[in-house]
Order: C-alpha cells, then sequence, then structure tokens
C-alpha cells in the first residue's frame, strides 16, 4: 500500500522542464568522458608516469581502483547535500570540483620531468576525480527520476546511461583519434594532455549549463511539506535497509558488466589480443556506438514489461555469454573480436539502463541520494573500480584469456537470487 500511494504522489507532482531535463541528462556525457578517459589512455599513461613494462600498466590500472574507492565517500558528501540542501546546489558543486581537477591532470609534469613524483600526482588528482565523480551520476539519476512522469520514468532516467556511453564514446574516440594521428614520441611528450584539457574545457561548459537548470520537484515538495531529512544518511538507514541491499546487488551487476565489458576491453585486445593501442580503441569505438543505440530502448522496455523482467533476462545473459565473448576477442581475428565487444557492450549497456531507474525507485524522495550512495555507488566502487584491475592481474597470472567473462558471470550468478525477490517497481507495468 506504501508502493501504490508513493507512485500516485509522484503521479500528481509537476515535472521539471524539457530544457533541465536536458541538461541534467547530456551533463553526464562530460562525467563520462572524464572518467573514462584514463582507463583507455591507461596504456599510455602507464609509459608516461610509471615507465615501460606490463607492471607499470597493472600500477596505471590499480590507479583507477584506488579513486574508485572515493566515489562512495563523494557520494556520501554530495548526496548529504542534495538530500539536504536540493540535487542542483550539489550537481553544481560536484562538476566544480570536476572541472579543476581533469584542467590540473592535464598539466601536471611526466616521469620524465620529475620522476617517480609524477605517479604519486596523477593518483592523486585521480583520487579528487573519484570524490567529485561520486555525487554525478546518483544526483543526474535521482533528478531525472523525480522530475519525469511516472509511465516515462525508465526511458527518461536512461538518458544519463546513454548519455554517458556518449562520453565513453567521446573518450574512446578522441582517444583513438590522438593515438592515430601521433607519433609514439609525441604522445608520450605532450600529445596524450590533450584529451584531458578537451575535457576540463566541457566540464566548464557543463557548470554554466547546469546554473541554468530548476531544482527537483520532489525537492521542492520536500521543502514544502517540511519533510526534508536532518540527517539524510541516518534517515535512509533506518527506513529503507532492504532499498541499500537491492541497489547494491543491481549496482553490482551493471557495474561489472559496464568496466569489464566495455571499458577494460581496450587493454584487453592490446594484451590479451595482440591488438595494437590503436586498432583496440576503434574496436571498442563501434562497441560504444552500440551502447548507445540499445540503452534507451531497453529503458523504454522496463517502462512496458516491468524492471524486474528486464534485469532478470539481462542478468542470465551476463552469466551465459561473457566467457564466450571474451575467447572471441583473445583469438586475433578483428571480425571476431568485434563481435565479441558489441556483443558484452550490449549486454552492459541494457543493464546501465534499467538498473539506473531501479536503483533509484529502491528509495522514496527523502534521502533518495543518501541511499544510493550507500548502495549503488559502494557496488561500483568494488564491483566498477577493482574490476579492470583484478582482470587485468587474474590474465597475468593465469594465462586464461577468458577470466574477465568468468568474473562477470559469477557475479551475475550471485545477483539473480536478490532479482528474483525483488519487487516491481515500475508503475506502468503489468
Amino acid at each position: 500500500m506504501r508502493w501504490r500511494t508513493g507512485c500516485l504522489h509522484l503521479a500528481e507532482r509537476t515535472v521539471v522542464s524539457r530544457g533541465s531535463t536536458v541538461i541534467a541528462a547530456f551533463s553526464t556525457i562530460v562525467e563520462w568522458y572524464d572518467f573514462t578517459l584514463y582507463l583507455y589512455f591507461a596504456t599510455v599513461l602507464s609509459r608516461v608516469f610509471f615507465g615501460p613494462g606490463e607492471a607499470s600498466l597493472i600500477t596505471t590500472l590499480a590507479g583507477f581502483a584506488v579513486a574508485y574507492l572515493m566515489r562512495p565517500l563523494g557520494a556520501i558528501f554530495f548526496g548529504h547535500i542534495g538530500d539536504r540542501y536540493g540535487r542542483r546546489t550539489s550537481l553544481l558543486m560536484s562538476v566544480a570540483l570536476m572541472t579543476a581537477a581533469m584542467l590540473a591532470l592535464g598539466l601536471i609534469p611526466t616521469r620524465v620531468q620529475i620522476g617517480p613524483a609524477a605517479g604519486m600526482m596523477l593518483l592523486l588528482l585521480r583520487c579528487v576525480m573519484g570524490f567529485a565523480v561520486g555525487g554525478e551520476y546518483t544526483g543526474v539519476v535521482a533528478y531525472l527520476l523525480e522530475g519525469a512522469r511516472p509511465e516515462r520514468r525508465g526511458l527518461i532516467t536512461s538518458l544519463a546511461a546513454a548519455a554517458s556511453e556518449v562520453g565513453g564514446l567521446l573518450a574512446v574516440g578522441i582517444s583513438a583519434l590522438t593515438v592515430s594521428l601521433m607519433s609514439n614520441a609525441d604522445l608520450d611528450a605532450w600529445g596524450w594532455r590533450i584529451p584531458f584539457l578537451f575535457g576540463a574545457g566541457l566540464a566548464a561548459t557543463v557548470w554554466i549549463a547546469r546554473s541554468a537548470m530548476h531544482e527537483s520537484p520532489d525537492f521542492d515538495r520536500q521543502r514544502r511539506e517540511g519533510t526534508v531529512p536532518d540527517n539524510p544518511l541516518r534517515h535512509t538507514i533506518r527506513t529503507h535497509p532492504g532499498g541499500i541491499a537491492r541497489a547494491f546487488a543491481i549496482s553490482a551487476l551493471g557495474s561489472i558488466t559496464y568496466y569489464v565489458g566495455i571499458t577494460y576491453v581496450p587493454a584487453f585486445l592490446n594484451t590479451a589480443g595482440a591488438f595494437s593501442e590503436r586498432d583496440s580503441l576503434w574496436l571498442s569505438t563501434g562497441a560504444a556506438v552500440m551502447v548507445i543505440l540499445v540503452t534507451p530502448f531497453v529503458g523504454a522496455t522496463s517502462d512496458r514489461f516491468g524492471r524486474r523482467k528486464v534485469l532478470i533476462g539481462l542478468c542470465l545473459l551476463s552469466a551465459i555469454l561473457p566467457i564466450t565473448m571474451f575467447a572471441l576477442m583473445a583469438s586475433g581475428s578483428r571480425t571476431e573480436a568485434l563481435a565479441g565487444a558489441i556483443v558484452l557492450a550490449m549486454v552492459a549497456g541494457g543493464v546501465s539502463a534499467v538498473g539506473a531507474v531501479a536503483t533509484a525507485e529502491q528509495f522514496g524522495g527523502e534521502g533518495r541520494l543518501s541511499g544510493l550512495a550507500l548502495g549503488a555507488t559502494m557496488a561500483t566502487a568494488i564491483f566498477g573500480g577493482l574490476t579492470p584491475y583484478v582482470s587485468q592481474l587474474l590474465l597475468h597470472r593465469t594465462g586464461w584469456p577468458p577470466v574477465p567473462g568468468l568474473m562477470i558471470a559469477l557475479v551475475a550468478i550471485f545477483v539473480l537470487p536478490v532479482l528474483l525477490r525483488m519487487r516491481e517497481t515500475a508503475p506502468a507495468a503489468p
């Protein structure tokens, strides 16, 4: 009964303007460009900041993992701001910090210039970036959910995932273009800075655009009714413990399929698949295009058939397909590698699309961002940031190319029982 009343209330509230929706959805392009660029450029950054060799690549991927551990802290901090003082305020603060970190990363000296201290500076700035990103995606997802009509929440909220894939496409595309147009000497000397400085400019543009956004209607409702929680984190832990657990499980599946099945793929192709940096990045670009196409479709499908059914289907695919797809990508055949990358990317894009709205619907408006911080972002830190590093480490130690696919399959098997027991949250679902 409580859930039905909540859905009725959502139907009665005012939606946000189309302009604010567009700004919120497509600002995640910059967020994901800035954050995933590091992973797509991992092989280059490893040489520039840590020296040649596979050990340097593993260190660079470990830096990605360490930075991801900052995401839950950032999500809790910015979630408190968003739940206490407004979604718009939180989103402005997080993108301002992201702009500063990205600009500094594009300007720092390299190992050749100052020695090992360069690597430490790189890792420190990545931690700052991770802290800032912690408040970005969940804030945008909550904003879109709260501003959409109930029967279109899956489609509208999936725009955040689709736009993030555009950001990932932009990152891998610019990475591939930069690597293709430069000699290795110029790339290592100064060319690697260009994509990062470009990202800093994009982030500054997003801050300007977000300053024109309206506040979330649901947060306006909370202020009007006097229900804004004094301590959002404590409120969410007390009222939605089950929602936190379900959000964690859904996000665990979404994170490992995305970060192992998409963003780790260029490094995998470059090492296990024996592709050049240029070829592996172009193959990943093709896969990223498919993700953008499939994401809104899956979001709309979840509006029609429900989050639970769609998530269960995608979870089964995540358990069955990845081992074979990683074996295909390691075969050395360009066609088979592209097919494997596209299949993995489509599954990951689908999970991200429906997972965004499904995790946000586990919580009421009061304390929603804090709930996402405890559930979704905590899972992302573990199953997103750590898994590329663990994948490369296991690949190095076992010599078995499908091992990253096995990691995805195991997570899917453990998440499936949670999805089978999960209550449907889509208002228009049968």
